[in-house]
């Protein structure tokens, strides 16, 4: 199936970053706007406490979930905004390499933020993401 997302390279911008840096979709495709993808449980609970990446692969999977739910897949994300409640470099990486390897060679353009602190108890990641489909 043809996909909407076009991942651009730069060969201008440095090779270390593990991501496209833009990304368009053609005019006419669908835009799919999703809430931060938090590591919560079905009961509401906090996953994965105080682990940065148990809880960045509970963000992923509940991001699977709402893609499916907007008849989407991780393939169809155009960017991403991953959110850590850190000021550790370390912790930022931990929840990142995650990320990456979800994506695999879908390396949408991406961006990795360390926060004060994010909503809900316990919690230290975040993700966020836009998607784009032809209907």
């Amino acid at each position: 199936m043809p996909r909407a997302v076009t991942l651009i390279r730069s060969a201008s911008l440095s090779g270390v970053a593990e991501y496209a840096y833009a990304a368009t979709a053609p005019a006419g495709a669908r835009l799919i706007f999703l809430a931060g993808s938090c590591p919560l449980n079905e009961d509401g609970s906090t996953a994965a406490v105080g682990d940065f990446a148990g809880q960045t692969a509970k963000c992923i999977e509940n991001l699977h979930t709402a893609l499916g739910d907007a008849a989407a897949v991780l393939e169809d994300v155009i960017s991403t905004r991953v959110l850590v409640a850190s000021s550790r470099q370390e912790d930022l990486v931990a929840a990142w390499e995650v990320v990456r390897d979800a994506f695999g060679d879908h390396d949408v353009p991406s961006t990795l933020m360390g926060v004060t602190v994010l909503g809900y108890q316990d919690q230290l990641v975040e993700v966020e993401a836009v998607a784009a489909v032809l209907d």
